[in-house]
Protein backbone atom coordinates (compact mmCIF):
# COMPACT_ATOMS: atom_id res chain seq x y z
CA UNK A 1 0.00 0.00 0.00
CA UNK A 2 1.13 3.75 -0.89
CA UNK A 3 0.53 6.68 0.90
CA UNK A 4 -1.10 9.84 -1.15
CA UNK A 5 -2.34 13.10 -0.42
CA UNK A 6 -6.22 13.16 -0.40
CA UNK A 7 -6.69 15.26 -3.89
CA UNK A 8 -3.98 12.82 -5.82
CA UNK A 9 -6.13 10.03 -4.83
CA UNK A 10 -8.69 10.95 -6.44
CA UNK A 11 -7.22 12.44 -9.72
CA UNK A 12 -6.02 8.88 -9.26
CA UNK A 13 -9.25 7.23 -9.28
CA UNK A 14 -10.13 9.78 -12.18
CA UNK A 15 -7.32 8.35 -14.60
CA UNK A 16 -7.84 4.62 -13.47
CA UNK A 17 -11.77 5.34 -14.89
CA UNK A 18 -11.23 7.12 -17.84
CA UNK A 19 -8.46 4.25 -18.99
CA UNK A 20 -11.86 1.66 -18.56
CA UNK A 21 -10.29 0.22 -15.02
CA UNK A 22 -11.83 0.31 -11.78
CA UNK A 23 -12.84 3.43 -9.75
CA UNK A 24 -14.55 2.36 -6.28
CA UNK A 25 -13.28 3.85 -2.61
CA UNK A 26 -13.35 2.04 0.35
CA UNK A 27 -13.80 4.13 3.99
CA UNK A 28 -12.72 3.01 7.03
CA UNK A 29 -13.60 4.21 10.75
CA UNK A 30 -10.57 2.29 12.91
CA UNK A 31 -11.06 1.44 16.18
CA UNK A 32 -10.34 0.00 19.15
CA UNK A 33 -11.91 -3.56 18.17
CA UNK A 34 -13.20 -2.99 15.10
CA UNK A 35 -12.87 -1.71 11.60
CA UNK A 36 -16.13 0.11 10.27
CA UNK A 37 -16.65 -0.07 6.15
CA UNK A 38 -17.84 2.44 3.68
CA UNK A 39 -17.96 1.65 -0.13
CA UNK A 40 -18.52 4.49 -2.94
CA UNK A 41 -20.92 4.09 -5.24
CA UNK A 42 -19.47 3.71 -8.84
CA UNK A 43 -19.92 6.97 -9.68
CA UNK A 44 -18.33 7.90 -6.39
CA UNK A 45 -20.80 10.75 -5.12
CA UNK A 46 -22.18 8.84 -2.77
CA UNK A 47 -20.71 6.52 0.39
CA UNK A 48 -22.72 3.54 1.22
CA UNK A 49 -22.64 1.43 4.42
CA UNK A 50 -20.48 -1.77 3.81
CA UNK A 51 -19.70 -3.93 7.11
CA UNK A 52 -17.65 -4.28 10.16
CA UNK A 53 -14.64 -6.23 10.44
CA UNK A 54 -12.88 -7.82 13.82
CA UNK A 55 -9.62 -6.02 14.39
CA UNK A 56 -7.47 -8.44 16.21
CA UNK A 57 -3.07 -8.53 16.07
CA UNK A 58 -3.34 -12.36 15.47
CA UNK A 59 -6.39 -12.12 12.54
CA UNK A 60 -4.24 -9.23 10.63
CA UNK A 61 -3.60 -11.27 8.04
CA UNK A 62 -7.51 -12.48 7.46
CA UNK A 63 -8.53 -8.73 7.39
CA UNK A 64 -5.59 -8.18 4.98
CA UNK A 65 -7.30 -10.87 2.39
CA UNK A 66 -10.69 -9.62 3.27
CA UNK A 67 -9.48 -5.86 2.02
CA UNK A 68 -7.97 -7.79 -0.91
CA UNK A 69 -11.25 -9.33 -1.87
CA UNK A 70 -13.66 -6.44 -1.46
CA UNK A 71 -10.85 -4.63 -4.17
CA UNK A 72 -11.70 -7.26 -6.31
CA UNK A 73 -15.49 -6.98 -5.61
CA UNK A 74 -16.15 -3.94 -6.00
CA UNK A 75 -13.02 -2.83 -8.20
CA UNK A 76 -11.58 -0.30 -5.35
CA UNK A 77 -8.63 2.08 -5.94
CA UNK A 78 -7.94 3.10 -2.65
CA UNK A 79 -8.90 3.57 0.90
CA UNK A 80 -10.44 6.34 2.88
CA UNK A 81 -8.86 6.01 6.67
CA UNK A 82 -10.56 7.86 9.23
CA UNK A 83 -7.97 9.73 11.59
CA UNK A 84 -8.42 12.11 14.21
CA UNK A 85 -6.13 15.04 12.42
CA UNK A 86 -6.65 17.08 15.81
CA UNK A 87 -2.89 19.10 15.80
CA UNK A 88 -4.04 20.52 19.38
CA UNK A 89 -4.05 17.98 21.16
CA UNK A 90 -1.98 14.25 20.94
CA UNK A 91 -4.36 11.76 20.06
CA UNK A 92 -4.01 8.03 21.18
CA UNK A 93 -6.36 6.97 17.84
CA UNK A 94 -4.03 9.04 15.70
CA UNK A 95 -1.29 6.55 16.46
CA UNK A 96 -4.26 3.53 16.58
CA UNK A 97 -4.85 4.09 13.06
CA UNK A 98 -1.55 4.57 11.60
CA UNK A 99 -0.14 0.90 13.38
CA UNK A 100 -2.85 -0.50 12.03
CA UNK A 101 -2.03 0.49 8.13
CA UNK A 102 1.40 -0.21 8.70
CA UNK A 103 0.61 -3.19 9.82
CA UNK A 104 -1.03 -4.18 6.94
CA UNK A 105 1.68 -2.67 4.39
CA UNK A 106 3.99 -5.27 6.10
CA UNK A 107 1.44 -8.24 4.88
CA UNK A 108 2.37 -7.22 1.35
CA UNK A 109 -1.20 -8.50 0.59
CA UNK A 110 -2.14 -5.07 -0.49
CA UNK A 111 0.05 -4.26 -2.96
CA UNK A 112 -0.86 -1.48 -5.38
CA UNK A 113 -3.48 -0.13 -3.40
CA UNK A 114 -3.34 3.53 -2.17
CA UNK A 115 -4.82 5.07 0.85
CA UNK A 116 -4.57 8.46 2.42
CA UNK A 117 -5.67 10.15 6.08
CA UNK A 118 -9.00 11.95 6.15
CA UNK A 119 -10.44 13.37 9.35
CA UNK A 120 -12.87 11.55 11.16
CA UNK A 121 -14.30 14.98 12.81
CA UNK A 122 -16.17 13.07 15.82
CA UNK A 123 -18.22 11.28 13.58
CA UNK A 124 -18.18 8.31 15.84
CA UNK A 125 -19.38 10.34 18.82
CA UNK A 126 -22.05 12.09 16.10
CA UNK A 127 -22.89 8.26 15.16
CA UNK A 128 -23.71 7.45 18.50
CA UNK A 129 -25.51 10.54 19.49
CA UNK A 130 -28.38 9.80 16.53
CA UNK A 131 -28.53 6.09 17.30
CA UNK A 132 -29.14 6.80 21.27
CA UNK A 133 -32.62 7.51 21.21
CA UNK A 134 -33.48 4.62 18.93
CA UNK A 135 -32.79 1.96 22.02
CA UNK A 136 -30.75 -0.29 20.26
CA UNK A 137 -29.49 -3.23 21.44
CA UNK A 138 -25.45 -2.25 22.84
CA UNK A 139 -24.20 -5.03 20.66
CA UNK A 140 -25.61 -4.12 17.40
CA UNK A 141 -25.74 -0.20 17.99
CA UNK A 142 -21.59 -0.57 18.20
CA UNK A 143 -21.63 -2.60 15.00
CA UNK A 144 -24.21 0.39 13.43
CA UNK A 145 -21.95 3.17 14.39
CA UNK A 146 -18.72 1.96 12.92
CA UNK A 147 -20.61 1.46 9.69
CA UNK A 148 -22.39 4.56 9.89
CA UNK A 149 -18.74 6.46 11.52
CA UNK A 150 -17.40 4.76 7.80
CA UNK A 151 -20.14 6.73 5.72
CA UNK A 152 -19.33 9.79 7.62
CA UNK A 153 -15.78 9.79 7.34
CA UNK A 154 -15.79 8.81 3.52
CA UNK A 155 -18.87 11.14 2.65
CA UNK A 156 -16.84 14.12 3.98
CA UNK A 157 -13.76 12.79 1.36
CA UNK A 158 -16.25 12.92 -1.40
CA UNK A 159 -18.10 15.95 -0.90
CA UNK A 160 -14.98 17.65 -0.53
CA UNK A 161 -13.11 16.12 -3.85
CA UNK A 162 -16.28 16.40 -5.81
CA UNK A 163 -17.08 20.51 -4.83
CA UNK A 164 -13.20 20.85 -5.56
CA UNK A 165 -13.83 19.20 -9.00
CA UNK A 166 -16.63 21.23 -10.10
CA UNK A 167 -14.98 24.64 -8.57
CA UNK A 168 -11.70 23.65 -10.56
CA UNK A 169 -13.49 23.38 -14.01
CA UNK A 170 -13.64 26.76 -16.18
CA UNK A 171 -16.61 27.61 -17.56
CA UNK A 172 -17.22 27.13 -20.90
CA UNK A 173 -16.71 30.39 -23.35
CA UNK A 174 -20.01 32.01 -24.74
CA UNK A 175 -20.36 31.45 -28.45
CA UNK A 176 -21.06 34.15 -30.56
CA UNK A 177 -23.88 33.96 -32.99
CA UNK A 178 -23.08 34.55 -36.20
CA UNK A 179 -26.01 37.40 -36.79
CA UNK A 180 -24.37 39.56 -34.32
CA UNK A 181 -21.05 40.71 -36.35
Amino acid sequence: MKYVRPWNLFLDLQKAKAAGGGGRLLGLDVGDKYVGLAVSDCHNKIALPLSVLLRKKSTLGLMAEDFQNLALEFSLVGFIVGCPLDTLRKNPGVFQVKRLIDDLCKTEKLEGMKYTYWDECYTSQNIELLLKPLNIHPGHAKTIADKFSAVGILQGYLDYVNRKLTSDQKPLPLLKSSSTK
